[in-house]
């Protein structure tokens, strides 16, 4: 019985202790410090478990249709993705270098996940991170399910690739005015 006292009493003592250090500003909440190990590695484990549970829909298009992976392709530039996350033959931006938690690596990170993980933290976003909601922009789900064909695809996706997908459409040349009439005459 005392063997559980003690354990209660610690487990007292260390939840005064957390509610301390955290409220009472010891934990630095500045972008520019990693978070100490044990809080990352918190934030992790919420993040993955909280994607999985809440991730369930299911893909609308075909994933492995060219078309898509490149209108994904033009979305994911268009929406400022690489700014962040950066894109085959695209840098990211410098301020990405100041987010914390880092952006991931998308190609990295393709491998990994799911595409319902995927839709869902493009849709949603995610929370203490840079990562904003689509849906809350009003981003179709049919444009998020594009970008998540383009992101799965990602690793393989070449720079030549990338920059004719998402290339401006050339303009066509204007048609040359017509000719002034001369003086006097009629048109």
């Amino acid at each position: 019985m005392r063997f559980l006292a003690a354990i209660g009493a610690l487990a007292i003592i260390a939840a005064i202790a957390a509610a301390v250090f955290f409220f009472g500003g010891f934990f630095n909440v500045a972008a520019s410090e990693p978070d100490l190990p044990p809080v990352a590695w918190a934030l992790a484990q919420v993040r993955t478990a909280s994607i999985d549970r809440h991730a369930k829909d299911a893909p609308t298009v075909s994933l492995e249709d060219a078309a898509v992976v490149q209108a994904g392709a033009k979305a994911f530039a268009a929406r400022g993705c690489a700014n962040c996350h950066g894109a085959p033959g695209v840098a990211w931006a410098k301020f990405s270098e100041g987010l914390r938690p880092d952006p991931p690596d998308l190609k990295d990170v393709a491998g990994e996940l799911e595409p319902r993980e995927l839709f869902y933290v493009i849709k949603n976003g995610i929370n203490m991170t840079g990562m904003p909601s689509f849906g809350a922009i009003e981003v179709g789900d049919p444009e998020i399910w594009q970008i998540v064909a383009f992101v799965k695809k990602l690793p393989t996706v070449s720079e030549a690739d990338y920059k004719s997908w998402t290339a401006a459409p050339a303009e066509a040349p204007a048609a040359a005015p017509a000719p002034a009439a001369a003086p006097g005459e009629k048109k």
